[in-house]
């Protein structure tokens, strides 16, 4: 009867400890765990005292955070911490049974604060070395599911007065596994909930940024081919575009660009969302407003990995600034007074003239051409009625050229034209009469007469400045040999005597050449 009595006795204690290690399990915060565990201990294995020294792993100290027992107990113990090292050593000087680490009275140390019984429960009839000492510690590690540490229980005050035998520790050990396994279901919760409140926080701060942000802005699904749709405007992007929230998130991207750019949007933006080639970064292109205008944007897209993966579209207008630029490139490749090109335009229509020559496309004609009588009209009338003469010059001979033809200002008188016509004598012939045709200006009539120097660009051209030089030098022969009767008698006199093609002083870089 005697065994029967202590097996029933053991079962009910095992129960009574499968009871009470479900109950550690229901709270739903790390510190009421924690306290759920030193109850469950001195409810149900035998203890009148527990306390929870939990590690606080990365700042390399244990704290007592729970205790369960005698008030004193909590008086002296919670808030405590210990140096993670001098603990360890501390436990370390303990016996292993099993699970556990007994520490015994003669391996106590005051170094570390802790918690003495003034007594403990009578242990009558029990031999002097199985009674439990006031100074005799006990120890169960509380671990993780893989293993790791995360706190030490230590308990007190057996309820018989004497060493626990193999049940009590075996309780001990099965209460401390679960103990283990609950704090670190604890510690995830509490994690997922701070991260579940970062992540509210996170996501408030960004709508609010989204929302009230001057610069216009957009979400994209970037999870399939083609251009991104947009899942999410802020109102900047909407009053940038001149349209509704419920029209943008509605109509294909495609249908905002300008048709014109496209293609080149398509492959930049189908580069960057599928990682085959450099992110969008202030990529600009035209976009159409809902009113019809035509703005330029700057576009940056980041991209935030899934799933599902999505883009963070920003959009800056530059409009104003692409004008500026283009009216800046425009000051820079124009003559300021007549609107022509100037010397630094005429390189890019010369240098195709020259390739179309080698290419055997055709030669073209370098007109060179310096008005005659331009420094009488500026020094006696002044230079308002000069710059008249320079304007109205530039408008006939814009109006004597083929499209594709280039007229160019130089600078002071001269100016020069580009032509691919034939012939040239008829060219240069509409020129000399369209110039010298009377200038009103102020009430005033103005005369101005010009010379013509005339070069071809042929397949023996390589140089644009030689090709130029080649037409200067025939406009000099020109001038330097004028008659005083009619302009197209004087013309083909002077084109008779160099045996000129067509009657004018036609020259070839290569006769040029010669002459030196």
């Amino acid at each position: 009867m005697g065994r029967q009595h202590e097996r029933d006795a053991a079962m009910a204690a095992i129960r009574s400890v499968y009871r009470i290690t479900g109950r550690i399990n229901t709270g739903s915060t790390l510190a009421e765990t924690l306290q759920l565990i030193v109850d469950a201990v001195v409810d149900g294995t035998g203890f009148g005292a527990a306390v929870v020294n939990y590690l606080h792993r990365d700042e390399g100290y244990y704290e007592v955070v729970t205790a369960a027992g005698p008030e004193e107990v909590a008086a002296a113990l919670l808030g405590t911490r210990y140096p993670a090292a001098e603990f360890d050593a501390y436990v370390g000087r303990s016996e292993e049974w099993g699970q556990l680490w007994y520490l015994p009275a003669e391996r106590h140390s005051f170094h570390l604060p802790t918690w003495v019984p003034d007594e403990v429960p009578a242990a009558e009839g029990v031999d002097p070395q199985e009674r439990w000492n006031p100074l005799d510690s006990l120890f169960a590690p509380l671990r993780a599911p893989s293993g790791e540490l995360v706190g030490i229980l230590a308990v007190d005050l057996p309820d018989d007065g004497r060493r626990p035998g193999p049940l009590q520790r075996e309780l001990l050990e099965m209460l401390a596994a679960q103990a283990g396994i609950a704090i670190d279901n604890a510690n995830l919760v509490e994690q997922l909930q701070r991260e579940r409140r970062h992540l509210a926080a996170s996501e408030e701060a960004f709508r609010l940024a989204f929302t009230g942000a001057g610069t216009g802005m957009c979400l994209l699904g970037v999870d399939g081919p083609g251009f991104a749709r947009m899942t999410r405007v802020n109102p900047a992007l909407c009053e940038l575009l001149g349209r509704g929230e419920a029209e943008l998130l509605r109509r294909p991207i495609a249908d905002l660009l300008h048709p014109d750019d496209l293609d080149l949007a398509r492959v930049a933006f189908a580069a960057a969302t599928t990682g085959k080639g450099t992110p969008v970064r202030d990529y600009e292109i035209r976009c159409v407003r809902g009113d019809g205008a035509v703005i330029w944007i700057a576009a940056t897209l980041s991209l935030v990995a899934g799933p599902p993966p999505f883009g963070i579209l920003q959009v800056q207008d530059v409009t104003g600034r692409k004008e500026t630029e283009a009216d800046l490139v425009r000051r820079a490749s124009r003559d300021p007074l007549t609107g022509l090109a100037n010397r630094d335009a005429l390189a890019a229509p010369l240098a195709a003239a020259i390739r179309r020559a080698h290419a055997a496309q055709g030669d073209s004609a370098l007109l060179f051409c310096d008005l005659d009588d331009f420094k009488v009209v500026n020094d006696t009338l002044g230079h308002d009625a000069g710059d008249a003469v320079l304007i109205e010059v530039a408008k006939r001979l814009c109006g004597l050229v083929r499209p594709g033809d280039t007229v160019a200002r130089l600078g002071g008188d001269e100016f020069v034209i580009l032509s691919g016509a034939s012939p040239v004598a008829a060219l240069v012939d509409r020129v000399e009469r369209a110039v010298a045709a009377p200038i009103m200006h102020d009430g005033q009539v103005l005369r101005v007469r010009v010379s013509v120097g005339a070069a071809v660009i042929d397949a023996t051209v390589n140089d644009a400045g030689a090709a130029l030089r080649v037409a200067d030098r025939a406009m000099y022969q020109v001038k330097g040999q004028r008659p005083g009767h009619r302009v197209t008698d004087r013309v083909t006199a002077h084109g008779e005597l160099h045996g000129a093609q067509g009657g004018i002083p036609l020259l070839r870089l290569a006769e040029a050449e010669t002459a030196q």
